[in-house]
């Protein structure tokens, strides 16, 4: 009898590694073609970047697409690039900005649309609507209100007696311009990820810190933000590779200027691939720009401790 009792759980425990492998093969088979795709629309094109950053690729001469004589010429020019370093300081003081103005917005708007009134529940729709129109759409309605002539608020303005510059044309504000109309469209983004974060907050935690005697501002401070810790960070890495992405505003709004007041890195690479047809350099700062955010983000990850142990 005990021999069969020693036979039966080993049994049991080979139907069950069997069953384990047949289901992580079928579940390999059924992600093949998912990953097949991914990696044929993500890994193939950031390839085909990098190698074409070794290359002095230039539209105007076909024949330098292949040619890798000199393959660290772009990273060295790189290196004497200085409107390439403004592009970065430009870029470094944009995401700086708008990373840390739409997490605080987004969080004082969560907690304010966390409350329990039906008023607030209703509005929470409204304050989406600067994340789901189309950036070209932000774009144009910034654009309106930048441009004195047809811009209401500079109407009101004028009528209250200030004399207000033309923002998106004068160098100490055109800057401001950008970060203000990126905030307003993606603040948001940090808000509702704020808010579906406190919805799942035990209200057992508010009660004994209000029982222990805490006030409003100190549950909020030492309860409510080391619970929704994780979600201000990975709001914040979306929001800072996103803040990388800016483009569309720029480039209706400023065009990169005043001068390159506001040209970020990612424009830079833009004019030197389209406007000058040099894309064997564009890819070398885009490559640049790709590892910086890669780093950057590994930094914040290590420095806040997310995803460790407490």
């Amino acid at each position: 009898m005990s021999r069969a009792a020693a036979v039966v759980p080993s049994v049991a425990l080979t139907r069950t590694a069997s069953l384990h492998r047949q289901r992580r093969r079928f579940l390999t088979l059924c992600l093949a073609p998912s990953l097949a795709v991914l990696m044929l629309v993500t890994l193939v094109p950031m390839i085909y970047l990098v190698a074409t950053s070794f290359t002095p690729l230039n539209l105007t001469n076909p024949a330098t697409a292949w040619n890798f004589r000199q393959p660290m010429a772009n990273y060295t020019l790189l290196l004497r690039d200085t409107r390439f370093h403004n592009s970065l300081w430009v870029q470094a003081k944009l995401s700086f900005w708008t990373v840390g103005l739409q997490l605080l917005i987004g969080v004082g708007f969560a907690l304010l649309l966390n409350l329990r009134s039906g008023l607030l529940r209703a509005l929470r729709t409204v304050f989406l609507i600067p994340m789901v129109l189309p950036p070209i759409v932000v774009a144009i309605i910034w654009k309106v209100l930048y441009t004195p002539d047809i811009s209401p608020v500079y109407w009101a303005l004028q009528a209250l007696g200030w004399n207000v510059p033309a923002l998106i044309t004068d160098p100490t504000w055109a800057l401001p311009a950008i970060i203000a109309a990126d905030t307003w469209e993606w603040f948001p983004l940090t808000m509702l990820m704020v808010l579906a974060a406190l919805q799942t907050m035990p209200d057992e935690l508010l009660d004994a810190a209000r029982v222990d005697g805490a006030r409003h501002w100190q549950t909020t401070l030492y309860v409510v933000l080391p619970y929704i810790r994780g979600t201000l960070m990975v709001a914040g890495l979306f929001r800072l590779i996103d803040s990388i992405k800016a483009f569309p505003l720029i480039y209706l709004l400023t065009d990169g200027g005043p001068g390159s007041v506001t040209e970020v890195t990612n424009y830079y690479a833009f004019e030197q691939a389209f406007n000058f047809s040099y894309l064997g350099y564009s890819s070398a700062i885009t490559v640049v720009l790709v590892a910086a955010t890669l780093v950057l983000s590994w930094v914040i990850v290590r420095l806040t401790g997310w995803g460790g142990t407490e």
